[in-house]
């Protein structure tokens, strides 16, 4: 199993221990619970960056934007 060390945690203005300490319990988790969770989260979810380069590579319909807006308003238009 890997680890994460976090040093450096600041005191100052807030003790942010405290506060972190009393969102895990609020969420009814320990605190190292608690902090393991946030990164596991944000790693399941891409980021905008890695959204925009798998849609980048996708290749769509042959139509231009004008033809498909011409296409629905010829349907809409028809009914």
């Amino acid at each position: 199993m890997r680890s994460i060390q976090v040093t450096g945690v600041p005191n100052e203005p807030i003790d942010k221990h405290q506060t972190m300490e009393q969102r895990a319990s609020g969420a009814g988790q320990s605190l190292q619970e608690n902090v393991l969770q946030r990164p596991c989260t944000e790693a399941r979810s891409p980021t905008v960056e890695e959204v925009l380069q798998r849609a980048g590579g996708r290749t769509g319909s042959t139509f231009s934007a004008e033809e498909a807006v011409a296409a629905v308003r010829a349907e809409r238009d028809s009914r």
